[in-house]
């Protein structure tokens, strides 16, 4: 006898954002560290209150915005070759460069703190992160070059190993060309399957994902699956979906690529008052255009759209594209991972300067530095704050999540 299944019932259209608000929360309260990921626009706010009339104005140019950990990490080019980068420019403005080495400094002590490291660690780590991205403004012939610390050393060794059946055993659980649906993965509305019929094979796509140098420019593509993705932190609530592609053609037989569409919206971080070029107007645009300034080799696969009259941000998944995830680090390894991604940062920064501009930049910021402290005053002082800040708003935040209803969490 056949047992009978009841089919799982997954959320409407109209019931997803209840649910994902909650998973948000959810996810923010697992630590303080994640609490600082998902707490772009609150970051923002609590450093205009410290310390914002403190912080120098640096040349305006594009900045990550949300420049924490986890937006840092191996990114694979067209071509194959993988770097660290930014890799998450959701928040990218042209703004002050202090916003991005504040940021990246809260998120590096509070995993320090994570750690179990004591308090002069966390000193040592923004001296650290100052003299990295000091280095990166430097001229070519006076840079240093700077390794990457065992930790970094250890998830760009896992990039480079991994191939498309990691990617889909990984994303979505198997090598089979479907996306299983069920906790990170639903159905798509019936309007929602008609867009990605139309965007999934539109010319700009077929460009997209042919433009990856294994793949022949005048290969066909189809679409063979899609789901509605529950991903991210900040970005659950916004349109998220999973594409999957079939590319046909060029000598090369048939390929699947897995396809990001993400929303785009409004940045929290602060514009310059008076940006060199004009931003766009749309969110996507904009983010596709401050990555291809701070990260070219992501950057240059990524294009802006409209799925559902929204601004949606449409990158393929390489298998090299990994988050830089440190959950443990000894004071030694935290030192040298904040003076690498200081310099990855710095030089984010510095190819969008010229010469005269980086000269100023890192005199201003040589200028800051403090007797006490080998960095400047007004960076530590923020980091401080910020910690603080964070630490309050985080058991807050897990006091309110714990106490409500499973439904109103």
């Amino acid at each position: 006898m056949v047992r009978q299944t009841t089919p799982p019932k997954y959320p409407l259209e109209t019931e997803r954002p209840a649910i994902l608000l909650n998973e948000r929360r959810r996810k923010m309260a697992r630590s303080a560290h994640a609490y600082v990921r998902g707490a772009t626009a609150k970051f923002y706010e609590w450093l205009e209150q410290s310390q914002g009339h403190a912080i120098p104005d640096g040349p305006p140019l594009w900045i990550c915005g949300d420049c924490h950990l986890g937006n840092l990490g191996p990114v694979a080019d067209a071509g194959g070759r993988v770097s660290i980068q930014i890799r998450d420019l959701d928040q990218t403005v042209i703004g002050n460069p202090a916003h991005d080495l504040i940021r990246l400094g809260l998120s590096l002590a509070t995993a320090a703190r994570g750690s179990d490291l004591p308090g002069i660690a966390t000193a040592h780590i923004v001296e650290h992160l100052m003299d990295g991205y000091d280095n990166a403004l430097g001229p070519a012939e006076d840079r240093e070059w700077i390794p990457a610390p065992e930790p970094v050393v250890a998830v760009l060794k896992r990039a480079f190993r991994r191939r498309w059946h990691h990617l889909a055993e990984e994303r979505i659980e198997d090598v089979r060309p479907e996306i299983p649906l069920g906790r990170r993965f639903w159905p798509l509305s019936e309007a929602e399957k008609d867009e990605m019929a139309r965007l999934g094979t539109s010319e700009p796509v077929r460009q997209l994902v042919t433009h990856v140098s294994s793949r022949s420019d005048g290969a066909t593509v189809s679409l063979v699956d899609g789901a509605y993705w529950v991903k991210g932190c900040s970005s659950l609530g916004r349109l998220r979906y999973a594409v999957l592609l079939r590319i046909k053609g060029g000598g090369k037989g048939q390929q699947l690529c897995l396809v990001d569409i993400k929303e785009a919206v409004h940045a929290a971080a602060p514009r310059a008052a008076n940006p060199p070029l004009a931003m766009p107007e749309d969110s996507a645009a904009r983010v596709v255009m401050g990555a291809r300034a701070l990260a070219p080799p992501l950057g240059n696969r990524m294009i802006a759209a409209r799925f559902l009259d929204k601004p949606v941000i449409i990158r393929e998944l390489l298998p090299q594209d990994l988050k830089l995830e440190i959950d443990q680090l000894t004071r030694s390894q935290a030192c040298k991972a904040a003076r690498y991604l200081g310099n990855v940062v710095g030089a984010a920064h510095a190819r969008q300067l010229k010469a005269a501009e980086r000269l100023a930049w890192k005199r201003t910021l040589q200028a800051e530095r403090s007797a006490e402290i080998d960095a400047p005053p007004w960076l530590w002082r923020a980091i401080v704050d910020l910690v603080g800040a964070h630490e309050t708003a985080y058991l807050d935040h897990c006091r309110r999540y714990a106490l409500a209803p499973p439904d109103a969490a």
